[in-house]
């Protein structure tokens, strides 16, 4: 990333007016630091004004140097898509409800100390693995994703559960029958798969969360496995197999009995910048209400 910024992309719904508040805000204040502002042609935008670059949304990881996220952690994950595969850093505004990763408030007092000195280069950069899921189909197809989150295998559009087997290096580890199952990166453990029993775990560690959705037998229980390791998927044949793969909540395939989904480590990582104090165990305690009572700090 070069320093000072010279062109920052805005990535967010634009159609919710509390994101279209911060974002003509941002714009102002980008322009007033000579930065040019990269917004995509299909956002619909119209304070347009010097400085205001309308790109395609695929050209952003190529022509920003700093993507700003305004919304909630659906949108960075969805910026950090179109960074991913080139090292751009992202800010978060946190515009939705929980924002586990988009963590500057959207108040002037806020925002615009942490834009700055992100434009200046003096937050932190705060690097995160990825997830890289493959997908092989029995016809010889291969579809390939990045993401922050989770790779999950899920049914679709039938209330009938999955059979499939899952694999570690090449190791059988068992069969399944439920909803699903999901590979989170120790990012992702605050996500989906802590909704299914999967535990936290503290962002920096290299492990996956392997965790089922729904099982049928209460003793298929969430697994943590090191990242330098390959996860692998078969979906066995079962009446009216229907699923699918998402990669952080975009679809990647559909898969059939006879696919494969491999899930392993990409080489590439997202750089999450952080205002100055940022604290992750502060924000469990924000997010999930820890420490309410007589004792908290």
């Amino acid at each position: 990333m070069a320093f000072p910024v010279r062109a920052c992309a805005l990535v967010g719904k634009f159609s919710d007016p509390r994101v279209a508040e911060s974002v003509n805000a941002l714009v102002l204040h980008l322009q007033s630091r000579h930065v040019h502002v990269l917004i995509s042609t299909d956002a619909p935008f119209s304070s347009e004004g010097p400085g205001v670059v309308r790109i395609p949304e695929r050209e952003i990881g190529e022509r920003a140097d700093l993507v700003i996220a305004i919304g909630g952690d659906g949108t960075l994950l969805y910026a950090a898509g179109l960074v991913a595969r080139h090292g751009v850093p992202l800010l978060g505004i946190n515009r939705g409800r929980l924002g586990f990763l988009t963590d500057v408030m959207p108040q002037p007092q806020d925002m615009f100390p942490s834009v700055d000195a992100a434009l200046q280069g003096r937050l932190q950069a705060d690097e995160r693995p990825l997830l890289a899921a493959c997908l092989h189909t029995a016809s010889g197809t291969v579809a390939e994703a990045l993401a922050l989150n989770d790779v999950v295998l899920q049914k679709h559009s039938t209330g009938r559960m999955l059979d499939f087997e899952t694999y570690v290096d090449g190791n059988y580890v068992n069969t399944h029958a439920g909803d699903g199952i999901i590979v989170a990166s120790a990012t992702g453990s605050t996500a989906y798969a802590l909704s299914c029993g999967g535990p936290i775990v503290e962002p920096h560690l290299d492990v996956f969360v392997v965790a089922p959705i729904c099982p049928h037998t209460l003793s298929d229980r969430p697994i943590v496995v090191s990242s330098h390791t390959v996860v692998e998927f078969k979906l066995l044949e079962r009446p009216d197999t229907r699923a699918q793969v998402t990669c952080d909540g975009t679809v990647l395939g559909e898969i059939e009995p006879g696919d494969r989904l491999q899930v392993k480590a990409a080489r590439e990582r997202i750089a999450l910048l952080h205002p100055k104090g940022h604290d992750y165990y502060k924000l469990l305690r924000s997010k999930l209400h820890w420490g309410r009572g007589s004792f908290e700090r």
